[in-house]
């Protein structure tokens, strides 16, 4: 089984502890027979592992092609912070916050800047928003006992990661992004349906649930190409696609959208031609462009049953958001962890880690730090509803249902939600 349970996890810790007071007690067998309080039963409060102040980094875009999602990722952790703090912090100290820049990959920094996060003795790191991203640092941090908490991977590949119980993430896995696209573009009336999708382990997981949900459907997938998002062009991947002459495209990539889209108009197969769908790593401002995405649809996970003041406490914290994608996600996560510390009394990754499914579910509901926080210390369960909505996460680690956005882009190359769907992640 590749997730541990909770109770599994809980049992390793405690096991953990013990081996480690044994250690440290270093008496001799010869002598326990001589000690009139050998066998007794205490009850003190098992040791902890942490030293008492909660630190958590955020592994967040600043650089790269997902830089757009970084301001408002940054925000919703700092916010969650603060209002941690405000309410009495964690443990009865106040948590400490340390950023580093993901970058998106290209180049490689993030291995670099989960180090340096080590030096800030991190017990929780929030990133990365790209999944590949995160793939390439997941089990440095795992591995070191620290939990890593994305807001905003969706990759479907995680839900199986071997990741030590230590891997979670507030975003829903893209199987339902994938059938919710698929879906939307066979209800939209398309059966003849191209995939075009950067080939990596964000690209290929979503690209292949489209293709899956699309076929069951009773649609035809007209081509299915996966493309190096370095490449210098994209002519051969688009040459195919126009040969397969589609009623529909399914366009799974990064920034890259800025170099394929003039190549699909030259080709008859742009915005104009045929119905193109963009996903959440392309869904983006693209006012600055020259071509028209107008009639464009595109799908974004966002929050289940927002709070709609959330985004003017945002940009309390960074008054020049014009983006506010993953900021909920990124407040949950924060706030999960800080709460899971609480209901662990240990401010160290493992025994975080042990408690975050447990404050996600199965308990009384509860939204805000302080009314949660006061519930654990009263010893109840607790179930936290955030700004994103509904936090249960199944026993991946992952939220049991999410919600999809859909959108369509105006002239002037923005877009707007339209409508959202939700479903359980399966």
């Amino acid at each position: 089984m590749i997730r541990r349970s909770h109770a599994w996890r809980v049992a390793a810790v405690a096991a953990t502890a013990t081996l480690v007071l044994s250690a440290c007690g270093g008496g001799d067998s010869d002598d326990d027979g001589d000690d009139p309080d050998a066998g007794a039963t205490s009850d003190a409060p098992a040791a902890t592992q942490g030293d008492g102040v909660l630190r958590i980094g955020s592994l967040l875009p600043q650089t790269g092609d997902l830089a757009f999602l970084g301001p408002p990722e940054f925000a919703g952790v700092d916010l969650a912070v603060e209002e941690i703090n405000a309410a009495g912090g964690v443990l009865g100290k106040p948590v400490e916050g340390f950023n580093a820049d993901s970058g998106d990959g290209t180049p490689d920094i993030a291995g670099a800047e989960v180090d340096k996060l080590f030096n800030d003795e991190v017990d929780a790191i929030i990133g990365a928003a790209a999944s590949g991203v995160s793939l390439s640092v997941i089990d440095k941090i795992t591995g070191a006992g620290v939990v890593h908490f994305s807001p905003a991977n969706t990759a479907a590949g995680f839900d199986t990661y071997e990741d030590n119980g230590l891997y979670f993430r507030t975003a829903p896995s893209d199987r339902l992004q994938g059938q919710v696209l698929a879906n939307l573009a066979v209800e939209d009336g398309f059966a003849n349906v191209a995939v075009m999708a950067r080939q990596d382990f964000y690209g290929e997981g979503l690209a292949e649930q489209v293709q899956t949900t699309l076929e069951e459907k009773g649609a035809t997938v007209a081509e299915f190409v996966l493309y190096n998002a370095e490449a210098q062009n994209y002519t051969a991947e688009v040459n195919k696609i126009a040969a397969s002459k589609p009623d529909a495209l399914v366009l799974v990539a990064f920034e890259e959208t800025t170099k394929i889209i003039p190549q699909l108009i030259a080709k008859g197969i742009g915005p104009d031609d045929i119905q193109i769908y963009f996903v959440d790593g392309n869904l983006a401002d693209y006012a600055s462009e020259s071509f028209d995405l107008e009639g464009v649809k595109g799908t974004l996970p966002v929050s289940g049953d927002p709070d709609p003041g959330f985004n003017d406490r945002l940009l309390g914290i960074n008054p020049k958001l014009k983006d506010f994608s993953y900021g909920p996600q990124s407040y949950d996560a924060t706030m999960i962890i800080a709460l899971a510390a609480i209901a662990a009394g240990d401010d160290s990754g493992e025994a975080i880690g042990a408690e975050i499914i447990n404050v996600t579910r199965e308990g009384t509901q509860c939204a805000t730090f302080e009314e949660c926080a006061q519930l654990l210390e009263d010893g109840e369960d607790i179930d936290y509803e955030g700004a994103s909505g509904p936090t249960d996460m199944n026993d991946t680690g992952s939220p049991a249902t999410g919600t999809i956005g859909i959108n369509v882009y105006k002239k002037g190359n923005t877009y707007e939600q339209v409508d959202a769907i939700t479903g359980v992640v399966n």
